[in-house]
């Protein structure tokens, strides 16, 4: 029996729900070694910025039970650097990927998005909730008439796929769906990181040394709070929602797509198991086929019953 996983989004159709996770897999065919990228729905970019971005001095990373802190700083090439040395990549590859973006002002965000529309980049996913950055992301994600508007300008501007990428660092994720919404992004992504501090302890010679990397809290951890956020987004709006968060294994898709998830993210696992959007996307086809669910959509249906 032929197993049809394709999601259609009107103005993309992906040949299946998974995707890597912005920030977990790089810029276009570093994980060639480990899967066939092909065979994903996609790719989620690396954020770009309008300009090159060091990222951040000092620890970046550090791993908790069950998860990983990390403070990069949206480190990236800039836009120019993509589109000259990435983007070329992706095209000869014929790889279908979404590019994340990350700007510091509203003029940033909407320069970005005038860029992607010209260079007919088919998706865009809008970092609005970066929460390790000095400046920017999380600041336009967090207030509901703030990101409105901050949509409704990159709207303006950029006509193909566009997907806002949404923080849990809010009590009221309803209204910024809500927001996002009313300003015409096409889809939500949810969630980003969870704010979050390692603290490394040692005792030597009658002294404590200590050093903290306070950043973005991601991995299996931070699942519950995805599904939480994601089922309260799509309670909350009609257009379609990619879940993010802690995602390893096919049975994590079925509780996202349970909540109300049309797609998937891979995120942090991807630094485990190199493969895991591979076997995920096996395993999942390989439970509709046993289970004789032929379509995505069969499946989602009956998982909101």
């Amino acid at each position: 029996m032929g197993i049809d996983l394709s999601v259609n989004f009107n103005k993309i159709k992906l040949k299946n729900p998974i995707l890597t996770a912005s920030g977990t897999y790089g810029y276009n065919t570093e994980f060639d070694d480990f899967i066939d990228i092909n065979k994903l729905g996609g790719i989620v970019t690396k954020a770009i910025s309008l300009k090159p971005r060091l990222g951040n001095e000092g620890d970046r990373l550090f791993e908790t039970e069950c998860g990983l802190i990390n403070r990069i700083g949206l480190e990236n090439v800039g836009i120019e650097k993509f589109l000259e040395v990435k983007k070329p990549v992706l095209d000869e590859n014929n790889i279908f990927y979404i590019l994340n973006i990350a700007g510091n002002s509203f003029d940033e965000y909407f320069k970005l998005a005038h860029i992607c529309e010209k260079e007919n980049i088919k998706a865009i996913e809008i970092n609005v909730s970066c929460p390790n950055v000095k400046s920017g992301c999380l600041e336009f994600g967090t207030d509901p008439k703030t990101l409105y508007k901050l949509v409704k300008g990159i709207r303006k501007r950029y006509k193909s796929f566009l997907i806002i990428k949404l923080t849990p660092n809010v009590s009221d994720i309803e209204s910024l769906a809500l927001a996002v919404q009313k300003g015409g992004a096409d889809a939500i992504s949810a969630i980003n990181t969870v704010k979050g501090l390692g603290v490394k302890l040692d005792y030597i010679n009658n002294k404590f040394t200590k050093s903290f990397v306070q950043g973005g809290l991601s991995g299996k951890c931070i699942k519950p709070v995805a599904l939480s956020m994601v089922k309260r987004i799509k309670e909350a709006v009609t257009i379609p929602v990619i879940g993010i968060g802690g995602i390893s294994n096919y049975k994590d898709v079925l509780e996202f797509m349970c909540v109300g998830a049309d797609a998937v993210q891979i995120g942090t696992e991807n630094f485990t198991n190199p493969n895991v959007t591979e076997i995920i996307l096996k395993d999942l086809e390989n439970f509709m086929r046993e289970n004789n669910f032929e379509t995505l959509e069969d499946l989602k249906r009956s998982l909101r019953l």
